[in-house]
């Protein structure tokens, strides 16, 4: 692992993370997020979600630096009387996994469907991009809306682990910002790379085609695919808080990001700003963070910026 880690530094990649500040930056904010996401548990001075510890009569609690603030709520509390700091640590792991989770699908999907249609070409590269043309035809928030709508229609008392999973389709297939982009950006590069030397040397000693597209044009394709997942990464979050602020995101039981917002927005006219303020402020870090990171990579992969 250190081994690979040194290597890593030691690379074009590593030399332009080391000389770029805003990435750096960028990582570190991301870090922090990540880090407290996961270990929620244990670094979270309240569980949120723990309905014996809560205190009605602690509700809508001020930040710590504000006269009536308390010193064990440092950034105030909301209408349940939930530490904002603890749910903000909480709701963050959520919409991270949630994140996460449709940009994996979409990019499995994506690349699937990419490397077929360009390697393939004739009918089927047609068909697979007349079908990309219609999905994108279609807003993507109309879309994730459409299919959390309609699932929640028909499973209403689904439990926590469905709803989290129609949550992730109704991101990865929400119109261009799902699969599609990846399906775009494989299918090129796949038509390009097929056209090169060491493609036709494997197809004349009679390699097959699924081999010649998974290993040998896959690992030339990924490059972009990855600059392309992580800044979608960013939009994936942002669309889910979106869904849970509009009230078909994940369950109330398990608020994320978007969830805290709505929530907050009810009392954001009467005084108590920290309830949405912070969640929001939390939302436009994380993908602003994600958004440097995936700007830098473009450019670090950039052989022409080299």
């Amino acid at each position: 692992m250190s081994n690979l880690v040194s290597r890593w530094w030691d690379s074009d990649i590593g030399y332009s993370f080391r000389h770029s500040p805003t990435a750096i930056a960028a990582a570190v904010i991301a870090f922090i997020f990540l880090f407290c996401a996961l270990f929620a548990g244990w670094v979270a001075p309240h569980n949120p979600f723990d309905l014996t510890t809560l205190e009605l009569s602690d509700s809508r609690l001020p930040p710590a630096w504000y006269p009536e603030g308390q010193a064990k709520y440092p950034l105030g509390t909301d209408d349940q009387g939930r530490d904002i700091l603890s749910a903000l640590m909480y709701g963050t792991r959520i919409s991270l996994f949630v994140g996460l989770a449709a940009v994996a699908l979409s990019l499995f999907i994506g690349v699937l469907l990419g490397l077929i249609s360009g390697a393939v070409g004739g009918w089927v590269d047609g068909f697979l991009m007349r079908l990309c043309d219609v999905v994108s035809s279609f807003p993507a928030i109309l879309v994730a809306l459409l299919i959390a709508g309609v699932a929640r229609a028909l499973y209403p008392n689904a439990a926590e682990g469905v709803a989290f999973g129609v949550l992730v389709l109704a991101i990865a297939f929400a119109g261009g910002n799902g699969w599609v982009q990846y399906a775009r950006t494989v299918r090129a590069t796949t038509m390009v790379e097929r056209g090169k030397e060491y493609v036709h040397a494997a197809r004349v000693t009679g390699v097959s085609q699924w081999r010649i597209m998974l290993k040998h044009i896959l690992p030339n394709v990924m490059g972009p695919v990855m600059v392309l997942a992580t800044i979608q990464v960013a939009t994936a979050i942002i669309t889910e808080a979106t869904l849970s602020f509009l009230g078909v995101g994940v369950p109330p039981t398990s608020p994320s990001l978007g969830t805290l917002i709505r929530v907050g927005n009810d009392y954001l006219f009467s005084g108590e700003w920290w309830i949405t303020i912070f969640p929001g402020l939390v939302l436009v870090l994380i993908a602003l963070s994600v958004n440097l990171l995936g700007d830098w990579l473009r450019d670090a992969l950039n052989p022409r910026l080299s």
